[in-house]
């Protein structure tokens, strides 16, 4: 999907944006936290038959009275943030540019169920890599975006909304912030995003990372799916990894 590809007369414009939840709203969440009706406890020591029951009370305990929202949201607005619209749906991002001309574009696209909330520790890092003992060269203009429906980006009206669709639209967003040429970043439903991307093989994207990789073969994801034991002429660090993933 292109600028010139979307319906015309859309609002192509990038507005700032800032997080502001009312106090009233933290008020009802705790309180809704606070009155949860909780099942029976577990009938074993371990967590076999799921999360213990302690461990869910505990950290509802935390989100109600322990976690400070407030801070989390300076956080945010700490960094530039904007919202444009991208194929009739207000999308919210992070872009932060490095003070390194030569810095490589990237869009850095967050896993599910999270938010970009989990990509705040990477920012001073791609950004400022000199400050952290890196060169000029290492550094990054970053780009962050909260998929449809997620953190502060627009809920979709109907399906459709899958990683090829959010792909076409992360590309819009890059060459709409003025990069014809970047990279792209992501972990897990964020790397199956960024994998699609490169499938769709813009001329824009000039490469991709990610850190959720599908590498398991045909025929042992066929005998994980049937629980059937490890197939034969595995090595030794292989039968360990199948051992591994009959317990995910």
């Amino acid at each position: 999907m292109t600028e010139g590809a979307q319906q015309t007369g859309i609002d192509k414009t990038v507005h700032p944006f800032h997080v502001s939840v009312p106090e009233v709203e933290l008020t009802e969440l705790r309180r809704r936290i606070n009155t949860a009706r909780w099942p029976e406890r577990e009938t074993v020591a371990d967590d076999s038959q799921g999360v213990p029951l302690a461990m869910i009370q505990e950290l509802a305990r935390y989100w109600a009275a322990d976690y400070d929202w407030r801070k989390c949201e300076a956080k945010l607005n700490a960094l530039p943030q904007f919202m444009t619209e991208i194929d009739g749906l207000d999308i919210h991002f992070i872009h932060v540019r490095s003070d390194h001309d030569s810095a490589l574009p990237v869009i850095v696209t967050h896993g599910w169920p999270g938010s970009v909330i989990e990509q705040l520790k990477i920012v001073d890092l791609l950004v400022n890599p000199t400050a952290h003992g890196a060169s000029a060269s290492d550094a990054f203009h970053l780009v962050i975006p909260s998929m449809p429906g997620y953190g502060f980006s627009g809920k979709p009206a109907a399906t459709g909304w899958d990683p090829a669709r959010i792909a076409r639209a992360w590309v819009v967003l890059m060459k709409r912030l003025g990069y014809p040429r970047f990279v792209s970043q992501g972990g897990d439903w964020g790397g199956a995003v960024t994998n699609v991307m490169a499938q769709q093989a813009p001329s824009e994207l000039l490469g991709i990372h990610v850190n959720f990789p599908g590498t398991v073969p045909p025929g042992i994801a066929r005998a994980l799916q049937s629980g059937d034991p490890p197939p034969s002429g595995l090595s030794a660090d292989e039968r360990r990894a199948y051992k591994q993933l009959t317990t995910l």
